[in-house]
């Protein structure tokens, strides 16, 4: 696995996570909890909220997807921006999609003392619809059986998340999915708009057959 800044953040949310299992205090301070963040203003949370995981299976499902796609990104931000400003850029990136990401859960749930929430997510879908903005033909492959160009599976996971979200009735933070792509897919668009000229073109010369 070659270094980069995306092994580093893995290897952070990794340790993070391990410790987290390991104090239950550490975990329970971390933890996105909307009606602390309101009561206590412990806004720290959002971003500690992105480095901690239920479980071995939520870590490596998020660090794993993380990994191909924030790749993809760091290297796009890298070539327009220089090394350090590039990375510096990505960074900010990573972390301002998991707080952005966070905030209509904030809204939601500011006054509901049961509900908590945790994970990389919202980072994650923002460095995926990222990397499709800018190679929309690629494939991804769910779970290594059906493989779908990445503007496609995206929509369909657009929707899916939206529609999960108003229903918010299996305990997973689609809101976090949804505005955590959307906000990869702005922040892409703002800092190069000749992405959407791209990505558009890239479109019409799709053929599914």
């Amino acid at each position: 696995m070659e270094l980069s800044v995306t092994v580093i953040l893995i290897a952070i949310t990794a340790l993070t996570s391990y410790l987290a299992w390991k104090k239950p205090e550490l975990l329970n301070r971390w933890m996105f909890t909307p009606y602390m963040i309101k009561k206590r203003g412990q806004w720290d949370r959002f971003v500690l909220s992105g480095f901690i995981h239920k479980d071995n299976i939520h870590l490596l499902f998020n660090m794993f997807t993380f990994y191909f796609f924030g790749r993809v990104v760091e290297m796009f931000l890298i070539y327009r921006f220089g090394t350090v400003f590039g990375i510096i850029t990505y960074v900010l990136f990573y972390v301002a999609a998991i707080v952005i990401s966070d905030i209509p859960t904030y809204f939601k749930h500011q006054d509901h003392s049961f509900y908590r929430a945790l994970g990389a997510s919202g980072g994650v879908a923002a460095t995926v619809f990222g990397s499709i903005i800018l190679m929309p033909l690629s494939d991804i492959c769910l779970f290594g059986l059906i493989c779908l160009p990445g503007f496609v599976l995206g929509i369909m996971f657009l929707i899916y998340s939206f529609v999960q979200a108003k229903k918010g009735s299996d305990g997973i933070n689609h809101d976090a999915h949804l505005y955590g792509a959307l906000f990869g897919i702005a922040f892409i668009l703002i800092i190069n708009p000749q992405s959407a000229v791209d990505f558009l073109d890239q479109i019409k010369s799709y053929r599914m057959f």
